[in-house]
C-alpha cells in the first residue's frame, strides 16, 4: 500500500491508501464519527448487515475473478440469524474478496475500495458521506492538476532535447538538395535510433502492436523513460556531430539506456515523481 495525503472530515482525519492500483480509505476512521472507542465493532455490525453482504458481494462478483461465490452464498445465508456476526477478517480469509484489506502497521486498521467506503459512510452518516465525497473529489483533482502539471514538464523537457537532436540531425545527416519527405525519413530514422535504443522497437511496430490506443510510443513512456530519453537525445545529437555511424551509435544508447534504466528503477526519488 502506498500512503496518500488523507482528508479531514467533521474533524476526524481519513486515511487513504493506494492498493492494486485502486484507492481504500480507511473504514477505521470513517467509524470513528460513530464511536471513537469501538470502531472494529462498529465495523463489524455494518458488515453483518444483509445489505452489506449482498453489496459486497456484487462488488467482487465484478472486480475479483477470484472471489469464493460459495463461501460467499453461505456467509448470505446466514445473515440476518440470531448472534450472526461477520468480521473484515472473516470476510477476507472465507471469500478472498479484494475489496476490504486489514492493514498492520503504524497506519494499521480496515480499509476498504472506495466503492466500498462511500456506502460504509452512508450507513454512518449522511451528511459525512457527502463531505467524504466532496473531500475525495478535491484530492482527485488536485492529483489530476499535479500529475499534468508534471507531465507537461517532463514533455517540455523532452522536446527541448528533440530539437538539439533535430538540428544535429539537420547540420550533419541531411544532405543538401533533398526534397522534405527525403528529409521527414532521415528524421523519422533517428528517431526510431533511440525508440530501439530505449523500447526495443520502432514507433511502427510499437502502433502496429497498439492499434487500439492513441499517440505514440513516447505518449505512454513513464518518468523514468522520458528522462533517459531526453539524456539519449542530447548523447545521440553529440554522437552525431563526432560522425559516428548510426549503427555504433545504436549500440552505444543502447548501452547507456540499460544502464540508466537500472539506475532510474533503483532511484526512490524517480518513483515518487509518478
Amino acid at each position: 500500500m502506498t500512503k496518500k495525503q488523507g482528508l479531514v472530515i467533521k474533524d476526524i482525519s481519513v486515511g487513504i491508501f493506494t492498493y492494486n492500483k485502486g484507492d481504500f480509505i480507511s473504514l477505521t476512521d470513517i467509524a470513528k464519527y460513530k464511536n471513537q472507542e469501538s470502531t472494529g465493532l462498529v465495523i463489524s455490525h455494518w458488515l453483518s448487515t444483509r445489505y452489506c453482504i449482498e453489496f459486497m458481494g456484487l462488488w467482487e462478483k465484478i472486480h475479483n475473478p477470484n472471489f469464493n461465490v460459495t463461501e460467499f452464498s453461505n456467509i448470505k445465508n446466514e445473515s440476518g440469524s440470531n448472534g450472526f456476526i461477520l468480521s473484515s477478517k472473516k470476510w477476507i480469509e472465507n471469500t478472498k474478496a479484494i475489496g476490504i484489506v486489514s492493514k498492520p502497521g503504524r497506519y494499521g486498521g480496515t480499509y476498504a475500495h472506495k466503492d466500498i467506503a462511500f456506502e460504509f459512510a452512508t450507513w454512518i452518516s449522511a451528511e459525512f458521506k457527502l463531505y467524504l465525497i466532496k473531500e475525495f473529489q478535491r484530492l482527485k483533482t488536485e492529483e489530476n492538476e499535479r500529475k499534468n502539471l508534471e507531465w507537461d514538464v517532463k514533455r517540455t523537457l523532452t522536446k527541448m532535447n528533440y530539437k538539439i537532436h533535430t538540428d544535429a540531425i539537420k547540420l550533419h545527416l541531411i544532405p543538401g538538395q533533398i526534397t522534405a519527405l527525403q528529409s521527414n525519413i532521415v528524421y523519422a530514422n533517428e528517431a526510431d535510433i533511440l525508440n530501439m535504443a530505449l523500447f526495443g522497437k520502432t514507433s511502427q511496430q510499437w502502433r502496429i502492436e497498439n492499434s487500439d490506443k492513441d499517440g505514440n510510443i513516447r505518449d505512454y513512456a513513464d518518468v523514468r523513460q522520458l528522462v533517459c530519453l531526453a539524456n539519449l537525445e542530447s548523447l545521440n545529437a553529440e554522437f552525431i556531430r563526432q560522425k559516428i555511424s548510426q549503427s555504433e551509435r545504436l549500440t552505444k544508447l543502447n548501452e547507456i539506456a540499460v544502464i540508466q534504466m537500472k539506475v532510474l528503477i533503483d532511484y526512490n526519488t524517480m518513483k515518487e515523481l509518478e
